[in-house]
C-alpha cells in the first residue's frame, strides 16, 4: 500500500483521535475525541465549550492529531499525525460538517445527531480541525521516522 492508502485506512479504522492543544501559555493538553472526518482533511468532533482543548483552541487554534490502534503488539503500530487549525463550526458549513458527523456516529452505533443539538443552551458545540500537514511511520527500522503523507483534500 502507499503511503496515502496507509492513512487513509488508519483514519478509517479509527474511532478516537487524540486531539494536542496548548493554553494561552503554552500549557500542552490531549484529550482523546470521537471523530469524524470529511475528504481526510477536515476532522470534526462534538465537544463542550467548557472542556479545557475547546477553551485551549479558542486562544490558541492550532492542534496536533494522533490517529492509531493501541491495541496492536508493541512494534506493529501504524499511526497518523496531523498538523492542523481548530475552531468552532458556525455558518455555511456547520450543516455539512453535522452531517458527517452524525453519519459517522450512526455507523458506529450512535445517534443521529442535528445541529439543534450543538446550539443554544445543549452545552455541546461542533468543532472541525482542519488539516495542514499529514505524516505516518516509515517503518524503515529507524525509531519514530516519520515521512510525510499526500492525502488530498
Amino acid at each position: 500500500m502507499s503511503p496515502a492508502e496507509i492513512a487513509r485506512a488508519v483514519v478509517d479504522a479509527n474511532r478516537y483521535m487524540v486531539l494536542a492543544t496548548a493554553d494561552a501559555e503554552g500549557r500542552p493538553w490531549s484529550s482523546p475525541v470521537y471523530f469524524a472526518h470529511v475528504g481526510y482533511r477536515e476532522f470534526v468532533w462534538v465537544s463542550s465549550p467548557e472542556a479545557r482543548h475547546s477553551r485551549n483552541i479558542a486562544v490558541r487554534p492550532e492542534v496536533g492529531i494522533a490517529i492509531f490502534d493501541s491495541s496492536v503488539a508493541i512494534g506493529t503500530g501504524q499511526g497518523v499525525y496531523v498538523s492542523a487549525v481548530a475552531g468552532e463550526v458556525e455558518g455555511p458549513d456547520a450543516g455539512r460538517t453535522m452531517e458527517a458527523f452524525s453519519r459517522r456516529s450512526l455507523l458506529h452505533g450512535g445517534r443521529a445527531w442535528t445541529l439543534d443539538d450543538v446550539r443554544g443552551d445543549s452545552g455541546m458545540r461542533l468543532y472541525r480541525a482542519v488539516a495542514g500537514e499529514y505524516s505516518i511511520l516509515a517503518k524503515d527500522g529507524r525509531p519514530d521516522h516519520r515521512i510525510p503523507v499526500e492525502l488530498g483534500g
